[in-house]
């Protein structure tokens, strides 16, 4: 349920104060590789794709994909929340913790069409957050694992058993000759995507950044920003993922990714940060302690500054400059300084600038004690 202002109840499905899979901190390469994420696009046979298909289509679809991904037991515990009959606030906290794109959030079919009206919905595996289906969404389902450093493998064969159970009582639409038929070409064969969220800070301080973009597009790697295609890098962080699938098998897709761009990536930056410690750490130490002494005493922040600031302090404590900090409560504050969650924390509806002033605070309280150290 949610409250008059729009915020989620003490009955929501999702806790919206704890950290999601993408947040703890661990795993292999964590340093470098915030998160990684498999995602299925998926039709069912019969129903034209979303962008074509009449509202009554796009309503048995959700109907007939509530059913079958309920009765999977994909899940000890699995939401399934409405987004047509929720509010712009809840949609904006799915958004940010990367369980909904921007564009399903609004219900857009494409640029001039669909609304927040549109019937469409998202399973969500709780309490950890790793496993979300959008349904609706380009295509009738897509569904996501996401988990914390480079697990590429581990979410391949986590999202094949997801995938299978769902395929189990529904059938997909198939062609022999191209694979899985998806909305978007780009999308047709296997119909996976393979990503990773990097941190990269310091190829930004070191103006070779251009490096990540070059070996991603000599492999035809899409590099996109925080919240994916259409988005900013903010604070340095930088997601890669596979463009096309048609005509490669998933171990092939998932092969140039750990075998050949990843490894040449996180080299990069751990170089970068090697090399800024060996001949400018005055540098990098200013970043970092000038990044404390903001976020500790400022009165008023934006949700930018905020996250670039928390790069440093993240860069920072992988560097071994601030021994005294951990990486998962400042990779959460960089989704709690997010416009939804804070607004959650306040329990009201904010104006911009009531935003910056309940942003700073929340940051000082998270780092008290650091500023002495």
């Amino acid at each position: 349920m949610n409250d008059p202002a729009g915020l989620p109840g003490p009955n929501s499905p999702i806790d919206y104060h704890a950290p999601t899979a993408w947040l703890l901190g661990t795993g292999e390469d964590a340093d470098v590789v915030m998160s990684s994420r498999a995602r299925l696009a998926r039709n069912i046979a019969g129903f034209p794709f979303v962008n074509s298909a009449s509202r009554d289509d796009r309503r048995h679809a959700l109907a007939v994909s509530r059913q079958r991904i309920m009765d999977a037991r994909l899940t000890k515990k699995l939401a399934w929340i409405e987004l047509h009959e929720t509010n712009h606030a809840v949609r904006t906290l799915l958004v940010e913790r990367h369980l909904i794109s921007r564009q399903h959030a609004k219900g857009k079919l494409n640029r001039t069409t669909g609304g927040v009206d549109e019937p469409r919905a998202v399973a969500v595996g709780t309490p950890d957050e790793a496993l979300s289906i959008m349904v609706n969404e380009e295509d009738h389902l897509r569904i996501q694992l996401i988990g914390s450093g480079l697990c590429l493998n581990d979410l391949l064969r986590r999202i094949d058993d997801v995938d299978d159970r769902i395929e189990a009582g529904i059938d997909y639409a198939f062609s022999p000759r191209f694979g899985y038929l998806t909305a978007c070409p780009t999308n047709v064969g296997t119909g996976i995507r393979f990503g990773v969220m990097l941190h990269l800070p310091a190829l930004k301080l070191t103006g070779d950044i251009e490096k990540v973009k070059r070996a991603a597009g000599g492999m035809s790697l899409a590099v996109r920003g925080f919240y994916g295609e259409g988005s900013d890098a903010s604070a340095d962080l930088y997601q890669i993922s596979n463009q096309t699938t048609l005509g490669k098998s998933e171990a092939a897709i998932l092969r140039e990714l750990t075998g050949e761009v990843l490894p040449a990536v996180i080299g990069y930056e751990r170089s970068a940060r090697q090399k800024l410690l060996e001949h400018r750490s005055e540098v990098i130490e200013d970043k970092v302690h000038r990044a404390i002494g903001v976020l500790t005493h400022a009165r008023l922040l934006s949700t930018e500054e905020a996250m670039d600031h928390l790069s440093m302090i993240r860069l920072g404590i992988v560097a071994g400059l601030m021994p005294e900090l951990e990486q998962q409560p400042i990779n959460h504050l960089l989704l709690m300084v997010q416009p939804g969650h804070l607004q959650m924390l306040c329990g009201r509806v904010l104006s911009q600038g009531e935003r910056r002033i309940e942003r700073a605070k929340l940051v000082r309280e998270r780092l008290a004690g650091v500023a002495g150290s």
